[in-house]
């Protein structure tokens, strides 16, 4: 801190003295003691032989009214004033009469007395914040709530030793010869008086103490004293607005704080990353908001290398985030990392003092492989991140060289993934590491899929040596599956084809590859991949579905044949031949029902006839000619799903008047009938079934069926009815959510229903018509005035 010539200020305050001697004419008869300005109102409050008067601020006279306060022995401003008027001024004064503390509201030109609160002893000393006194009493310090009265002791002290030190800190904080919160805790260490302290003052980050020989200058921070002055004959030393002011018999003074930039510089010139960054945020309020931003980014920065070079990383990635840091400073620490292209200059004047990493951790190898660990983890954050805005190629191409040099399991995924990483630079790197497994993911991000391949098929043929994947070969085989460019496929079909096959039939089919890549070519040849278009990847196209199936049949007969119809695999292909026939909608029916003439198939010949609607002679090929009851009844299930209960109650009953047909004689037909009735009895309409039955049987057989029909009947009723009542009930609440959502004006033309006058109340009565009423003109009548029913209630 340096002391100021203070010539100007000197002039200044003689000038202000010239003015206050002219109100000594006004009928002061002692020298003004205390000045304290309102800004606010454009007002000084002047203490003066115990009265405290307001005069203008520019021309120092007083105001018309006259007003002042009477019997104060010493004043303070409440800075946080909990009235939150911005016409008026909170002044809390220790008035004359004994133990009384006073608190006024100070207009323009009246004052208001609002509060009188009486003190154990006498009150020397006070500041204010918020509803909060701090009182030196004779004895003590002490916290005091004058809205609750609830009073909060601080520390002890002897007031005939030495005077009283009382300050207001900031928001809910105070200076009473020790740091103090309203609550009576002290969050900060004490800090060391001299024992002849005469005063204090409070500039943040510091706390100045005049004695009569020193000024002394203590950081709020650590509590530590900081710089001593000699100065002699002092007796006053106040804060104003940021500005401290020592005051002798013969001169004023006002300290002069270093630059903030200088101190702060000098902070962290010394490593004091904390105090330089808590200097740095007390000083917001006093720099314009722009100017400040910029100081603090760049003091966040420079803190962030000063942790990053005493290898705390969480910190530095914590401060470089904040202060907006251009990663390229960081990255330009690592020789080559930098792509050639790049324009890149460090900040100037530079952030620190490294030339590079060497420099940063003296050649230590262990501390360089951690600061690139880290470097390697902050890249790989802030790549996504609007940090990287404008410089992404610089950060992925810097992320690539580390990940290679490092043989990072992350090399990969950054390349598989959306980067920005530049070709050459990046090519040449990947190389000198022998990462050609990484270089042709790179030429395949950088759409040269022939040179990716060359290079993945040389790491296989041993021409070069690579580890990185131990699967190489598979990796080339489902590249080569998703690949869309034919004659790439081709070209390595070969060599892939030695040992695999997955190259065709596991390749993927969407609209795109089918034009560049034709299954056609290969369907003759393999089966499973048709089945893969077909079953696996459901494509959607009658030739595939019919050579398919015309395949499946040729299978299928040539193993009955050589089998003699028994064998396990003809049945196998036969299942596949009837679930593509059942699932498949796409092949041409027609064509396979002529090559299934002669070839006594009769379940295939019964589902492609349920495929063409027949379902009558559907079922009765599997009843009369397969004796398959079960595979009837599944049929009617198989034929019906996704259909409504009508068309399946079509079915069922088709197959009933099959099973009837033979008449009553026909006793397999007429067992089958029965199960058929007893246990697909919900899939039956009683009143068409009930005349169909052959008047021979009891009841007592189709007890499970009319036991069916008549609990499917009551259920389907309970069920009307359940749904009836909910949608009454959705209905209920919709009315009601309508009714809330509705909005109701009153007006003096709005008149009550009952008493014809308007409401001059926000309470009210709304019936459902609309009607308002008052709400005793409704307890009295309690109905709707305009319905027809009178117990119609609002």
């Amino acid at each position: 801190v340096l002391i100021d010539d203070s010539i100007y200020l000197k002039r200044c305050l003689s000038l202000v003295f010239s003015y206050l001697l002219s109100l000594q004419h006004l009928g002061f008869k002692k020298p003004v003691s205390e000045l304290r300005a309102a800004s606010a109102l454009n007002r000084l409050l002047v203490l003066c032989d115990n009265s405290i008067s307001l005069v203008h601020m520019l021309n120092l006279e007083p105001v018309p009214s006259g007003a002042c306060i009477k019997g104060a022995v010493t004043f303070a401003l409440n800075e946080n004033p909990a009235t939150g008027d911005p016409f008026c001024v909170e002044v809390c004064m220790i008035s004359v009469k004994r133990r009384t503390i006073q608190r006024f509201l100070v207009y323009e030109d009246r004052v208001q007395i609002v509060k009188e609160v009486s003190t154990s002893e006498q009150p020397l000393a006070v500041a204010v914040d918020g509803r909060f006194l701090c009182l030196a009493l004779t004895t003590r310090y002490i916290i005091r709530n004058y809205s609750t009265g609830v009073s909060q002791d601080l520390f002890l002290y002897c007031s005939e030793e030495r005077p009283p030190i009382v300050k207001r800190i900031g928001r809910q904080e105070f200076l009473a010869g020790h740091f103090a919160t309203v609550a009576g805790i002290s969050q900060r260490a004490p800090v060391l008086w001299s024992e002849n302290v005469i005063g204090a003052a409070v500039s943040f980050p510091y706390v100045i103490a005049l004695d009569n020989e020193f000024i002394t200058v203590y950081s709020m921070l650590d509590q530590q004293q900081k710089q001593t002055l000699p100065f002699k004959e002092g007796h006053i030393l106040q804060d104003f607005e940021g500005r401290v002011i020592v005051g002798t018999s013969k001169g004023v003074y006002i300290l002069v704080p270093l630059p903030l930039e200088k101190q702060t510089q000098d902070l962290l010139a010394s490593r004091r990353v904390e105090e330089a960054l808590v200097l740095a945020k007390g000083a917001r309020r006093n720099i314009p908001k722009e100017k400040f931003q910029v100081m603090y980014r760049r003091i966040l920065q420079q803190a962030g290398f000063i942790q990053f070079a005493q290898l705390r990383f969480l910190e530095a990635k914590e401060l470089f985030r904040s202060g907006q840091l251009d990663v390229r400073e960081l990255i330009s620490l690592s020789a080559f990392l930098l792509p050639t292209s790049s324009s890149f200059t460090r900040s100037h004047p530079p952030l620190h003092e490294y030339a590079d990493l060497n420099q940063l951790t003296q050649g230590d190898q262990e501390k360089m492989a951690k600061c690139k660990r880290f470097l390697m983890s902050y890249l790989n954050e802030v790549r996504s991140t609007e940090v990287a805005n404008g410089c992404k190629e610089d950060i992925d191409t810097a992320l690539l060289k580390l990940y290679a040099a490092a043989d990072h399991d992350s090399l990969l995924d950054l390349l598989v993934t959306e980067n920005f990483c530049l070709l050459t630079d990046s090519a040449a790197w990947l190389e000198k590491h022998k990462k050609y497994f990484a270089l042709g993911l790179l030429c395949h991000y950088n759409n040269q899929d022939a040179a990716a391949v060359q290079l993945w098929v040389n790491i296989v043929n041993g021409d070069v040596q690579d580890s990185t994947r131990s699967d190489p070969h598979e990796y080339i085989v489902d590249f080569l599956i998703y690949c869309l460019d034919k004659e790439l496929v081709w070209a390595y079909a070969d060599w892939v084809l030695q040992k695999s096959e997955e190259v065709f039939t596991q390749r993927p089919l969407d609209e795109q590859q089918k034009n560049s890549f034709n299954p056609d070519d290969v369907i003759n040849s393999l089966v499973k991949y048709l089945e893969h278009l077909v079953i696996d990847k459901r494509l959607q196209k009658e030739e595939y579905h019919t050579n398919l199936a015309v395949l499946y049949l040729e299978e299928g007969l040539q193993q009955r044949a050589s089998a003699s119809g028994k064998g396990a695999e003809a049945t196998e292909t036969q299942a596949k031949l009837r679930r593509l026939l059942q699932k498949s909608d796409l092949y041409r029916v027609h064509f396979l029902i002529e090559r299934l003439q002669g070839a006594a198939l009769p379940m295939e010949s019964a589902i492609l006839h349920g495929k063409l609607g027949e379902q009558e002679k559907a079922l009765h090929i599997l009843v009369h000619e397969l004796r398959d009851f079960a595979a009837a009844e599944d049929y009617c299930l198989w034929c019906s799903e996704g259909r409504d209960p009508p068309h399946r109650q079509r079915l069922f009953q088709t197959l009933l008047a099959i099973y009837l047909r033979a008449g009553p004689a026909a006793n397999e037909l007429a067992v089958a009938a029965m199960d058929l009735l007893n246990q697909h009895a919900t899939e039956f309409d009683a009143a068409q079934v009930l005349p169909m039955l052959p008047g021979t049987w009891s009841v007592q057989l189709l007890c499970p069926f009319l036991t069916g029909v008549v609990r499917g009947c009551v259920h389907a009723r309970r069920n009307m009815q359940v749904a009836l009542g909910l949608a009454k009930s959705e209905n209920l609440i919709y009315t009601y959510d309508k009714m809330k959502l509705s909005s109701i004006r009153l007006s003096d033309k709005k008149l009550c229903q009952i008493c014809q006058n308007p409401s001059c109340e926000p309470v009210f009565v709304r019936y459902p018509n609309g009607g308002l009423l008052h709400t005793h003109c409704a307890a009295s009548r309690g109905t709707n005035p305009s319905s027809s029913s009178p117990g119609t209630r609002a």
